[in-house]
């Protein structure tokens, strides 16, 4: 039963940050490191990428009850993949920064309990 509403909360915690994405895509440069402002092409990226793709994500657990379970394993290997690759990224890349700290721990966090048995 908790493990269902972590769920439930982890798919709405994607939607919002696409949410965030879509209707505010120059204003998380200082999380993402993305400047898109002035630059039509990248605020437009923002808006799919970070935008649309993460509500979609999100959403389709929720409306397709009925095979919500492998729809937040997909999600929540998703997430584990991603934060896999930041991983590695922030040595080669040279930036282990606060952000992206915060951004695995989120990554695992919300991985780990989409991908729990329940």
């Amino acid at each position: 039963m908790i493990w269902d509403i972590l769920k439930i909360v982890a798919a709405i915690a994607t939607i919002l940050v696409g949410a965030i994405s879509v209707f505010n895509p120059t204003g998380i440069s200082g999380f993402t490191g993305l400047d898109v402002a002035g630059n039509a092409r990248g605020i437009t990226e923002v808006r799919a990428i970070l935008g649309a793709f993460f509500i979609g994500l999100g959403l389709a657990p929720l409306i397709w009850r009925s095979q919500a379970e492998p729809m937040y394993l997909m999600l929540g290997f998703t997430y584990l993949v991603v934060a896999g690759v930041r991983t590695v990224s922030m040595f080669v890349d040279g930036s282990v920064v606060q952000s992206n700290i915060i951004s695995i721990v989120s990554e695992v966090v919300l991985g780990v309990i989409l991908v729990w048995p329940t």
